[in-house]
């Protein structure tokens, strides 16, 4: 309870000092975070998608209490990742519409930093969407679209749509940015494995597109792609190579990352790091001498003390997510979020 009320009373101060400085600082510096979210849901039935298991009714009991709870959670997960100013730009994975974007950013403390947001509206039988999260004055939107995925007669149902936004930072320049959530690695199936690598064909194909149209092509990936960065599908259906690599047209700079903790990845399953969650920028970001620009090591994982949890029966710490199947155990996530600095 003491460190309930701590954390709470921490998340004030950071978001009173932020809102006295101002959301649309002067500071040559642009943060990006992605995050699985884990299942956030709201409580109410959608008669278009297949969500029981997210009602106050059924076996995981999800009702009000836990839901503005995770919600608390991923407000204070966020204003911990803030730096010298808000995050500029949050990309959330595993989200049920709408709805659950607008209560964190305008119904929670969240509100007083002034976030809108874009979420696509797929086909996926459990409602699973993408969403970005903006600071407006920081991050001027031109275009977005949602980039559809052909149904896979051989996976057997719909994934997640990639959301595509262009906007333009303070230094006038543009950045292009497409937010995935590959599908499950669920059972492991070969099926899983051909159908990510031909959504990463289908990406790779849009960002080709971008490449060839930019005249200094800025492109940010980020999400959750289901597979590592030597993957099939990420190391040849998007052709993105590890920093260092001199050639490939994109790099993954979330590979062998390592945090705090012991923690060598954002996805612990059976005791072992997974790097799932990825975030890949077009290689000019990493080339510049001026000009927007980035390098490896400022990519990280996010590893905050309550993010986490002692891994009792295979040793170390895990995140602490807020279902184990269906046992509600009162956590933000079962990944932890990945953050990037950009600079002019």
């Amino acid at each position: 309870m003491f460190k309930c009320r701590w954390v709470r009373v921490l998340c004030g101060v950071l978001l009173a000092l932020l809102c006295s400085q101002g959301v649309s600082g002067q500071h040559r510096s642009f943060r990006i975070m992605t995050y699985n979210v884990e299942n956030l849901f709201d409580t109410c039935h959608d008669v278009r998608h297949d969500d029981v298991e997210f009602l106050p009714h059924s076996s995981r009991a999800w009702n009000s209490i836990r839901y503005w709870r995770k919600q608390g959670w991923l407000t204070r997960t966020i204003v911990a990742a803030c730096g010298a100013s808000p995050v500029d730009l949050i990309a959330l994975c595993e989200i049920e519409n709408d709805t659950v974007v607008r209560d964190l950013s305008q119904r929670t403390k969240l509100h007083r930093l002034g976030y809108e947001y874009l979420v696509t509206d797929s086909r996926d039988a459990r409602g699973i969407d993408v969403a970005l999260m903006y600071q407006p004055e920081r991050f001027k939107v031109l275009s977005w679209k949602s980039v559809r995925i052909p149904y896979d007669k051989k996976y057997g149902r719909f994934t997640r749509d990639i959301l595509y936004v262009s906007g333009r930072l303070p230094n006038a320049d543009t950045l292009d940015v497409l937010v995935n959530h590959w599908p499950s690695r669920r059972g492991g199936t070969k099926s899983g494995d051909d159908f990510r690598f031909k959504v990463a064909r289908r990406l790779r194909e849009f960002a080709d597109s971008l490449l060839h149209e930019r005249l200094h092509p800025n492109i940010v990936f980020l999400g959750d792609f289901n597979d590592e960065f030597d993957d099939r599908s990420i190391a040849e259906g998007l052709g993105a190579v590890c920093p260092g690599q001199k050639k490939g047209d994109y790099v993954v700079l979330s590979a062998r990352l390592r945090g705090a903790n012991g923690v060598s990845g954002t996805y612990k399953y059976r005791g072992d790091w997974n790097q799932l969650d990825q975030i890949i920028v077009s290689r000019g970001l990493l080339e510049r001498t001026e000009g927007l620009r980035t390098t490896p090591q400022k990519c990280r994982i996010l590893t905050f003390p309550f993010l986490l949890e002692e891994d009792e029966s295979r040793g170390g710490v895990k995140p602490r997510r807020t279902y184990l199947g269906p046992v509600y155990r009162g956590g933000v996530s079962d990944h932890l979020p990945l953050l990037l600095d950009l600079e002019w």
